[in-house]
């Protein structure tokens, strides 16, 4: 009944929660049915009515980190900059900037990236959330880049793309890897140098006589 809807809704958001904070804290392997049930102050049963099984709360709880890690979300002071360029440079500020303060989070990504090599069902999401990812960055690098192909050297919106994204999940390596010694302004300043070449017009090259 449509009444019912909503209240088993919200009962699977609280769990998916409860079962995010524990992953958080204990990594995927550490995600278990009675820890999430302790953590939500419900019982174990009611996590096994709306999962069914631990695998299937942790498929269920991917779509939460790829939401926070893999999925482009372009504030409303951005779109309202009328330069494109001025639009992607702020996007991959908006994109780099958390990488220091939520290494945990990212680490919940990439836990999900290795049990994806045996699990075909989270590689194919994976898979499906970092495309549409590049094609975001993709569609502005389109309106960013010079119009004129040739004053382009080569660069692409998708090889732009391909950039941006391996710029920001390298960096988000290096925050998970050492957060302390991870210098956030050092990392943007040299990102906005690549990024200010790549979007530049380049002068076409003078033909030697």
């Amino acid at each position: 009944m449509p009444g019912q809807k909503a209240p088993e809704e919200a009962r699977r958001e609280q769990i998916l929660r409860a079962a995010y904070a524990v992953a958080l804290r204990s990594g995927i392997d550490g995600v278990t049915v009675r820890g999430v049930a302790a953590e939500a102050k419900l019982s174990h049963g009611l996590v096994l009515f709306h999962f069914g099984r631990k695998d299937q709360l942790v498929a269920a709880l991917l779509d939460r980190v790829l939401a926070t890690t893999a999925m482009l979300h372009m504030s409303d002071d951005i779109v309202r900059l009328p330069d494109a360029r001025d639009r992607l440079r702020a996007l991959l500020r908006q994109e780099l900037e958390p990488l220091a303060s939520t290494p945990r989070d990212l680490r919940l990504f990439f836990e999900y990236w290795a049990l994806g090599a045996r699990q075909p069902a989270i590689r194919a999401k994976i898979g499906t959330a970092l495309d549409r990812y590049r094609a975001a960055f993709g569609a502005l690098a389109e309106e960013a880049l010079p119009a004129d192909a040739s004053t382009r050297v080569g660069v692409t919106p998708d090889g732009f793309a391909a950039v941006a994204v391996s710029l920001i999940s390298g960096g988000a390596v290096q925050a998970m890897a050492d957060p302390d010694a991870f210098d956030m302004a050092a990392y943007l300043a040299t990102v906005r140098g690549i990024v200010e070449q790549l979007v530049a017009p380049m002068a076409p090259a003078r033909i030697a006589r």
